[in-house]
């Protein structure tokens, strides 16, 4: 029998069931989506977003279909000075409504005057059957606070709001919410009502999550619970996702609780070394991934990228390595959020994205799990829906070599590996199976009984 007292019971029970139904259904499956950062840093516009939003809508059948506006949208900056490489101005002026909440600056999203801020824009996306989302920072504008703007619907300002010694180290742009404050969770219940209003499916919350930022709070677990209040207020589905990792793992339960996503890594580049640690990250984070809420590796910093850094390129990964970062995400069932230029997209970057069997394994695999790794290479494994299983092997050596894994290891009766990638064929040789990898290569395996 379940022990509650009179003053929370039932009440409380029905409320957290209800908000575990409503965060769960945001992103049943692990997301899949195009965030504008690493193209356009902290400078995109409207006509970026919605041409991107196009190249998108392309892909739509194989299951991408978040278009993510990535950060300082207010910053009424023009793009072109951003160009020079992304520097956060300090104190930079935002464009804020007469209630303190960021609205997209209208020199470089134009459809935003006249007060409609991003819903025509996320009319737009919506009609191309896609979903909207935006970036946003943790806390309220200081400009707000320094002018005791009104928090909407209510007697209270600004500044009864914020929590002055409680900035990001990084961006000058806000200060933190005071979770003590009734006026803290009134002005984050009235900027989540204004995305519901836009239309908003997705949000990415900002410096909340990392690991060594803050020494008193390293995890805003107070302004998670005050976001979550407020999107569930909001009543639109929102999926939540949380930035810059590394999460904190004793926080597991909570980001599970409160959260859809969550960045595991700081950002994600084009570096090998960045992408061998990836390995540590999702062994340390297996088994924590379920519907409604996943740990997230960041973006794919795939095709062409960092155009708003002043340095605009084709990924430095190799062919090779683009395919091992495509399948230890979908492996360990990351989000999938794509970061090059989908305007630009080369015939064999949409190979990666476009690989359905791949993708599936992202989608409905079950209980991936890292069977074996050393400095030369790696094993994942997971479950199909079918009852078959899938397999990964990787090369993490300079050289070519082969990799291999013992049948009695796998517990698996195996008779047939369709090889996915469709290139790297590998072999039943007695009590293993084996492939030949190029160096910091990838194969990927459908297993059957």
């Amino acid at each position: 029998m379940c022990n509650v007292s009179k003053g929370m019971s039932l009440n409380w029970l029905e409320r957290e069931r209800n908000m575990r139904l409503r965060k769960d259904n945001a992103a049943l499956q692990p997301p899949m989506g195009w965030n504008s950062w690493d193209c356009f840093a902290a400078g995109v516009t409207e006509n970026q977003l919605l041409d991107n939003a196009a190249g998108l809508a392309q892909l739509k059948s194989c299951g991408w279909e978040y278009v993510v506006c990535d950060i300082q949208w207010s910053e009424p900056l023009a793009a072109s000075e951003k160009n020079q490489g992304v520097v956060y101005r300090k104190f930079a002026p935002l464009t804020l409504d007469a209630w303190g909440r960021q609205i997209p600056a209208p020199n470089r999203f134009p459809s935003s005057a006249d007060g409609k801020g991003f819903a025509p824009i996320a009319e737009k996306i919506h009609a191309m059957g896609l979903k909207f989302g935006i970036h946003i920072m943790r806390g309220i504008p200081r400009q707000a606070v320094h002018e005791r703007l009104p928090i909407f619907g209510t007697n209270a300002t600004a500044d009864e709001a914020a929590r002055p010694d409680s900035i990001c180290c990084w961006n000058g742009d806000m200060y933190g919410v005071d979770p003590a404050s009734a006026a803290g969770q009134a002005y984050y219940d009235s900027i989540f009502q204004l995305y519901a209003d836009w239309g908003v499916d997705f949000v990415k919350v900002d410096d909340i999550c990392h690991e060594h930022l803050y020494v008193d709070d390293p995890y805003g677990a107070a302004e998670v619970e005050m976001i979550r209040r407020a999107i569930d207020k909001a009543g639109r589905p929102m999926c939540l996702s949380l930035s810059p990792g590394p999460a904190v793992i004793e926080k597991a339960w909570h980001l599970e609780h409160y959260a859809n996503m969550w960045r595991i890594t700081d950002d994600f580049w084009d570096d090998w070394k960045l992408l061998l640690d990836m390995f540590d990250r999702c062994e340390l984070w297996q088994g924590h991934g379920k519907p409604g809420c996943w740990p997230d590796c960041d973006m794919l910093p795939l095709g062409k990228i960092g155009t708003g850094f002043g340095q605009p390129r084709q990924t430095n990964f190799t062919h090779a390595e683009q395919r091992t970062l495509m399948t230890l995400w979908c492996i360990f069932r990351s989000p999938l959020i794509m970061g090059g230029d989908l305007t630009q997209l080369d015939d064999w970057t949409r190979s990666l994205l476009t690989n359905e069997k791949i993708l599936a394994a992202q989608q409905t695999g079950r209980e991936p799990e890292q069977m074996e790794r050393d400095e030369k290479h790696a094993v994942w494994t997971s479950l199909t829906q079918e009852g078959g299983r899938y397999l990964t092997l990787f090369n993490l050596d300079n050289k070519t070599q082969t990799v291999s894994v013992s049948l009695s290891d796998l517990e698996f009766d195996v008779r047939s590996a369709e090889d996915l990638w469709g290139d790297t064929p590998a072999t039943l040789s007695g009590s293993c199976i084996q492939a030949e990898l190029p160096a910091h290569g990838a194969g990927m395996y459908l297993l059957q009984k």
